[in-house]
């Protein structure tokens, strides 16, 4: 019988972890976190069983990401802002000028926020493996507050050109449902 092995990297050569859990009965998952691919699977796989479950959700993970973070998170933050500066310019027409844009792994009841005063933009890592519109929409909302900082009729009017706004809070409202009563997906955090 030929081995079977589990593979050690991702396509992208970031590093994967493998996390057995007597608690997991049939379900697996996968997430990007802190540049490395965790895969939760039940702790009665066979190796074989680990083999194809890990590469089955790795391979789901990186084609479904919206943008896999690089190992190198200095090269995550400056995709983001060259993503931040097209937005603002299609959608804002360059009005918004963040001074920085990053993944942040401690926004535990918001997608995204933005501190105008300092021009600074922080998106939950909770976006990682959602779709692009989705993300795209989080990040030209915080953009927005960097014009205007409340959500009034004028914050809103300066959304009204992105077309998947109302399917982007939609689409979050239903992530955030699920995640406030433990219901996992195939990207949800253990």
């Amino acid at each position: 019988m030929p081995s079977v092995s589990t593979p050690a990297t991702t396509r992208a050569g970031l590093p994967i972890e493998v996390r057995r859990s007597a608690r997991r009965k049939r379900t697996v998952n996968a997430v990007f976190r802190d540049g490395v691919a965790v895969v939760s699977i039940p702790a009665h796989f066979t190796k074989a069983q680990e083999a194809e479950w890990v590469q089955r959700m790795v391979d789901r993970l990186e084609t479904k990401t919206a943008a896999p973070p690089a190992a190198d998170p200095a090269e995550a933050h400056s995709g983001l802002a060259e993503r931040a500066a097209e937005l603002s310019r299609q959608y804002l027409g360059g009005a918004a000028r963040p001074v920085s844009v990053r993944w942040v792994g401690n926004q535990n009841s918001r997608w995204g926020s933005a501190t105008p005063a300092r021009g600074t933009i922080r998106l939950s890592d909770k976006l990682i493996g959602m779709p692009q519109w989705v993300v795209d929409y989080v990040l030209l909302h915080e953009l927005a507050h960097l014009i205007e900082g409340s959500h009034s009729p004028k914050f809103w009017r300066l959304l009204q050109s992105y077309p998947h706004t109302e399917t982007a809070k939609a689409y979050l409202s239903g992530a955030a449902y699920a995640s406030a009563r433990g219901l996992k997906g195939e990207f949800a955090e253990d």
